[in-house]
């Protein structure tokens, strides 16, 4: 079983990934950096080159490429405009979403461009929330809410906490309990 991490970018995606990776005793993928290797340069090159519709079809392509099993996956901000590739990811394991209040996105977020958003033209962050949020929650299996400040050890505890509560056939006996395997950075 895999589990799929989906997120404005932002979100914290890749960071709680890796810690949620250390609990569960999984690998951890992140699909922007398979994306950045097979294509030898980093995303916002990428987008600029091909384009908004010819990115999303690469990002789609390698999504539906990975075969992966028990590993912790961060995909890209733009991963749920691929119904195929959403499809398939989520039949190795459900989709966790991360959920983070507009202000606190915008205030973490610098030159969309450069970051490698798939941005359409005329549109503000604002715009591309507001968009992608129902997307977000179409394809969420657990929606976990990230509005409040605090250390993402905690908030990987939490996931870790729901994903074993719905899912306990994921975990072998060697994985320890959440609570002894963290620790608080406050």
């Amino acid at each position: 079983m895999n589990i799929i991490l989906i997120g404005m970018p932002g979100a914290g995606k890749s960071t709680l990934g890796v810690l949620l990776a250390k609990l569960m005793g999984y690998m951890f993928v992140d699909t922007d950096i398979l994306l950045q290797q097979k294509h030898g340069a980093l995303l916002g090159r990428i987008l600029r080159r091909n384009g908004n519709r010819a990115f999303l079809k690469l990002e789609e392509e390698m999504f539906l490429s990975l075969e992966l099993d028990g590993a912790v996956i961060a995909t890209g901000g733009s991963a749920i405009y691929s119904e195929a590739g959403m499809a398939h990811m989520k039949r190795t394991g459900p989709c966790v979403f991360l959920n983070v209040p507009y202000e606190l996105i915008a205030s973490r977020l610098g030159n969309l461009r450069q970051r490698g958003v798939v941005l359409p033209n005329g549109y503000t962050l604002r715009d591309l929330y507001d968009e992608r949020l129902p997307l977000y929650r179409k394809f969420a299996d657990i929606t976990v809410d990230l509005d409040k400040p605090g250390s993402l050890d905690v908030a990987a505890k939490a996931v870790f906490d729901q994903i074993r509560a719905r899912y306990p056939d994921a975990f072998s006996q060697d994985v320890p309990d959440a609570a002894d395997g963290t620790q608080n950075c406050d």
